[in-house]
């Protein structure tokens, strides 16, 4: 997938409000000027509408059963991953992005 391509990006929790919505935030601010919507949910109820789902590595299986198909981009840390690096700059710079 293009990182063009990208108008919703879900991050999907398991059951905390924590470190995943300081990420979410994080990602709306990077990406405000690219008019890409980011939204906070729980990996069991991942939107439809998602373009890319980001998630834990420790959820990646559970976010995979309810999304649809969609590309998940799996991450080790919530702040400064570089899955998540590579995901902002393939969405700024118009590049693959790597799942």
């Amino acid at each position: 997938m293009n990182g063009k391509d990208v108008h919703k990006i879900v991050v999907a929790c398991d059951a905390g409000m924590g470190s995943s919505v300081m990420l979410a935030s994080q990602l709306r601010k990077e990406l405000k000027k690219f008019s890409v919507e980011v939204e906070h949910t729980p990996v069991n109820t991942i939107p439809e509408d998602a373009d890319i789902v980001v998630c834990h590595q420790g959820l990646a299986a559970r976010a995979a059963a309810g999304a649809g198909g969609k590309p998940i981009v799996k991450f080790q840390v919530f702040i400064g991953d570089p899955a998540v690096k590579n995901l902002v700059s393939a969405i700024k710079n118009g590049g693959e992005i790597s799942v």
